[in-house]
């Protein structure tokens, strides 16, 4: 199985809307992504993301089909060493290591790209197990639990921070 992170295209639309348009995905991300996601969504994501430089959300493709997002966001003002990354997997991929392989992708392209940053991160809701067990797959560690920090589905979650530096 050939996984890969590339550049978003236009013609990802259709692919985009069947597979995020999923409540489980919806479960584990933040708000900021719709639910119900709609060709209207799908237009502006594309819109915000199609050819721009520096890039910053990626396409993660399985076997030369779409199959998920990855992204990351540079931090500011004194946070400006750190970079948050943030994916999502269609459900027909889930359970096969497929976030573990782009998650090192992302990293390498954040390693390479950005020689400022010395910290990545991602925050994860408490339920979200597999996500926890792709990033300690690639390094990293543990770094807080933040006690019902985050409101999701009317929920208050604990948010587990997951950390890995550039001397890890």
């Amino acid at each position: 199985m050939k996984v890969v992170i590339r550049e978003w295209k236009k013609k990802d639309k259709k692919a985009l809307l069947q597979l995020v348009n999923n409540k489980k995905i919806w479960d584990n991300v933040r708000d900021r992504l719709p639910f119900p996601y709609t060709k209207k969504d799908a237009d502006e994501w594309l819109q915000l993301n199609t050819g721009v430089k520096p890039v910053l959300n990626y396409v993660i493709e399985v076997d030369g089909q779409f199959a998920g997002s990855i992204g990351m966001v540079p931090k500011e003002d004194v946070y400006r060493c750190n970079m948050e990354i943030g994916y999502w997997l269609g459900e027909p991929y889930w359970n096969k290591g497929i976030i573990t392989k782009a998650i090192a992708l992302i990293e390498s392209v954040i390693w390479k790209d950005y020689s400022d940053v010395v910290r990545i991160y991602a925050d994860v809701y408490e339920y979200n197990k597999a996500s926890m067990k792709a990033l300690e797959k690639n390094g990293f560690h543990l770094e807080a639990v933040h006690k019902k920090a985050v409101i999701k589905n009317n929920l208050l979650l604990d948010e587990y921070v997951w950390v890995k530096l550039r001397a890890d």
